[in-house]
């Protein structure tokens, strides 16, 4: 069969909402997806909707992908590539892996295709790079278990079968080096990347590559998402804003294209962006369920919320972030609870609301959730357990956070799953705050300060997860409060400096740099933080901290008038 390239400009799917105007986007529309490249030999009356799944397989808009992959492969029986593209999409690099079910999926669907066999090299190599993620990691010396960098492997692993697959797509971009070898290499290093690298070596490998293409093509979906991913960390993040800002325009439906500049916003403290970013993907994600699922809650929605509420509280915006979290409480649990993000979302959205207002009886007060049945992903209820202990601490009631913190214990102690490593840790840091506070209202200041900032130092090696715009409180920030509350301004400020280096735009950091600074007798030090504060917040923002920060400012104004 001749070989063709695979071109996507526009593209609409069988299925979906047709649309009532040229430039109007409805329901469905997914007419304006970006434009992909992948030479296949299938046939040419499935080329156009191949392509279509692809550039929707790079923006991880996988049920929609899986679906056109799924159409397409019993149009042409012979096409293998439909089938390693449905494989794909029950692999989520950047997300959670697999679960047992997802992975058996994907492992019959590329089984599929090994055995219909690819036409051309890239073909192959293609197939034969997933085969490797699929495929069972091999025995250790002696037969033992290998090992990884999570510890060790079984037929489960993740870490080990991500870095095959990184090495199979090595070996395929060198000897392909096209647009999509790159862009699903790139990808690969991005999913293999170990967590506690602060060098960001396949970050920057994979930004590298990707700058290469993004010359050559500005629309291509995964060019631009796979930027964004690679540049969202603090000292890079600014590299990622022209992706962002581009990638937004690339569909005016999938809800991920939508969410995702918001990740590049959030590290800069673009609070309006992170809004806007998040308003239209949620949205899109309502819609999409309507379409799909009617009367069940898209986890994209929920994803989305927790950035949109993050956004809102650094903004000051206090009304519209309660109406995020009357939302999410309307969401039914089996919703929720279906997906690691929409569980993450849940725990988190109440928790910040509480917290990042600094509204401790608030957070103590939040609804204890259910100990049985035991929930599938135990970091959603954890945040809410660790909202109520820390609220209970900071007042001064230990008691009452200690037994909250063994509910946390027990929901750390439940993320047996190797899929939930990130969650144990972070719960174990936030543990560790709760445990500070609590040796803060026993008198046990050394104790206090030990044990805050060993959680700041795991909190800074832990980073941020893809899942969460950030830390339900920065741990550093937390030593931070508790070191201005011993009357230890500059130590205080040191850290909330600190704090803002990774977290740039955090009311709270901004605030009580700008207190300790004025503490410390540094008018010009505290000018500079309440100015940013000022500009940052909402114009009608009646938080404490914002209030201060203005009167602070108009004090200066008229001193300096007279």
């Amino acid at each position: 069969m001749k070989l063709r390239a695979c071109r996507l400009v526009a593209a609409a799917f069988a299925g979906l909402a047709s649309t009532s105007s040229a430039d109007t986007p409805v329901v469905g529309d997914l007419r304006k997806v970006g434009t992909t490249h992948l030479q296949t030999s299938c046939a040419p009356a499935v080329e156009k909707d191949f392509a279509a799944a692809v550039a929707l397989l790079h923006s991880f808009f996988y049920d929609e992908a899986r679906r056109v992959f799924t159409d397409v492969a019993g149009r042409d029986t012979t096409c293998a590539m439909a089938q390693w593209g449905v494989a794909m999409t029950w692999w989520h690099p950047i997300w959670a892996p697999p679960s047992d079910e997802e992975r058996k999926a994907g492992r019959a669907a590329i089984d599929k295709a090994q055995a219909i066999g690819g036409r051309t090299a890239l073909e192959r190599g293609l197939i034969d790079a997933l085969g490797a993620y699929y495929a069972d990691p091999r025995p250790g010396p002696a037969g033992t278990l290998g090992q990884s960098c999570h510890g060790p492997t079984g037929g489960g692993d993740h870490a080990a079968r991500a870095l095959a697959y990184e090495a199979a797509m090595e070996k395929l971009y060198a000897a392909q080096p096209g647009i999509e070898t790159a862009t699903f290499y790139a990808l690969a290093l991005l999913a293999s990347a170990p967590p506690a690298d602060r060098a960001l070596k396949n970050q920057t490998r994979a930004t590298e590559i990707l700058e290469t293409f993004h010359r050559q093509q500005p629309d291509h979906p995964g060019v631009l998402h796979y930027l964004i991913h690679g540049y969202d960390y603090p000292p890079v993040a600014a590299k990622g804003l022209a992706a962002a800002k581009a990638y937004f325009d690339i569909s005016p439906w999938v809800p991920h294209v939508l969410h995702m500049p918001s990740h590049i916003f959030t590290r800069l403290g673009m609070w309006d962006d992170v809004v806007a970013s998040n308003l239209a993907s949620a949205d899109a994600a309502r819609q999409y369920a309507a379409l799909r699922t009617p009367g069940l809650t898209n986890f994209e929605e929920l994803h989305a919320y927790d950035y949109l509420i993050y956004g809102y509280l650094q903004g000051a915006q206090d009304g519209r972030a309660q109406e995020v979290v009357r939302k999410v409480s309307k969401v039914p649990s089996a919703d929720s609870d279906k997906d690691f993000a929409g569980a993450y979302a849940a725990g988190a959205v109440p928790a910040r609301f509480a917290l990042e207002r600094r509204q401790w009886a608030e957070a103590m007060a939040l609804p204890q959730p259910a100990a049985s049945p035991a929930p599938p992903f135990p970091f959603g209820p954890a945040h809410v357990v660790f909202a109520r202990a820390l609220g209970a601490a900071r007042l001064g009631k230990a008691e009452e956070s200690k037994q909250a913190l063994a509910r946390l214990e027990a929901l750390r102690a439940a993320m047996t799953d190797p899929r939930q490593k990130f969650f144990a840790l972070q719960t174990e840091m936030q543990a560790r705050l709760v445990e500070g506070w609590i040796a803060h209202a026993e008198g046990r200041h050394d104790d206090a300060e030990r044990l805050l900032r060993g959680a700041a130092d795991a909190d800074d090696a832990l980073g941020k997860h893809p899942v969460s715009p950030g830390s339900l409180l920065p741990a550093r920030e937390v030593l931070a409060d508790y070191l201005a509350t011993r009357g230890r301004f500059g130590d205080a400020r040191r850290e909330y400096e600190a704090t803002l280096k990774l977290s740039p735009g955090r009311l709270n950091s901004l605030h009580g740099a700008g207190l300790a600074a004025e503490k410390s007798g540094d008018r010009e030090g505290a000018l500079a933080h309440f100015r940013a504060l000022s500009a940052m917040a909402s114009p009608d923002a009646t938080r404490p901290e914002v209030a201060y920060a203005r009167t602070f400012l108009a004090a200066n104004d008229r001193r300096a008038s007279r």
